[in-house]
């Protein structure tokens, strides 16, 4: 089940979060969902070179609040916060009935985020750069940075081949059936002369322990093995 499933969807309720934070009346809750998605799609069409990796949405009786995660906040928030504010006019203008207020948080490590390391790989087989370079310095750089294992994943016609294929590249490990096992995922697509061709990145960080009968079973299995 864990190598078909979406590692994060797997692991909501378990060590990770919803992005969009909010309860409505049946009635509402249809089109709530679509203005997430029409929000979330439109924030990253407007910061395009943002490396936007995640955006959360927190929604009250009066006001909607956007988290938006990136690894260049400078891009995001513009000269003295004039990006920001001309993008809350515009986004008010779209959707007349809210109120909205942005945040903006730094990755502080962006190798170690699967979102942003298959966005940058995307980029660089549009600028026509080799995607098996691209693929390698990916791992290289998130193991240097403490990543537990990589798998990076591209299909579609790689190098304008005739026919396309699958190539995965991987190192060190990812538990996907390990549901306390952090694994980032991310699927991004690759618009080329060729066509499209598809990045998905694994990326594990290493265990999270929501107890404390977890941490010293752990403990006991690695004095067990030593």
């Amino acid at each position: 089940m864990g190598q078909k499933v979406n590692p994060k969807g797997l692991r909501l309720g378990i060590i990770r979060t919803w992005d969009s934070n909010w309860f409505a009346p049946k009635a509402q809750y249809k089109r709530l969902l679509h203005e997430d998605i029409q929000i979330r799609d439109f924030v990253r069409k407007h910061f395009k070179e943002g490396y936007i990796a995640k955006i959360e949405i927190l929604r009250d009786a009066n006001r909607t609040t956007l988290i938006i995660h990136t690894s260049r906040p400078g891009t995001v928030i513009g000269r003295q916060g004039e990006g920001i504010e001309k993008f809350q006019e515009i986004l008010e203008g779209m959707f007349r009935q809210q109120k909205f207020s942005i945040s903006v948080k730094e990755i502080k490590n962006p190798d170690l985020d699967a979102y942003i390391v298959a966005e940058s790989i995307t980029k660089q087989i549009a600028r026509r750069v080799s995607y098996r370079r691209a693929v390698k310095t990916a791992i290289q750089r998130g193991m240097e940075n403490g990543a537990k294992g990589i798998k990076i994943g591209v299909k579609g016609r790689l190098n304008g081949v005739e026919i396309a294929r699958a190539e995965t590249t991987s190192e060190g490990k990812i538990p996907l059936h390990t549901l306390r096992a952090n694994v980032d995922y991310a699927y991004v697509p690759a618009q080329t002369t060729y066509g499209v061709i598809g990045v998905k990145v694994w990326i594990y960080k290493g265990e999270v322990f929501n107890k404390l009968s977890d941490m010293m079973a752990a403990n006991a299995k690695n004095q067990a093995n030593e």
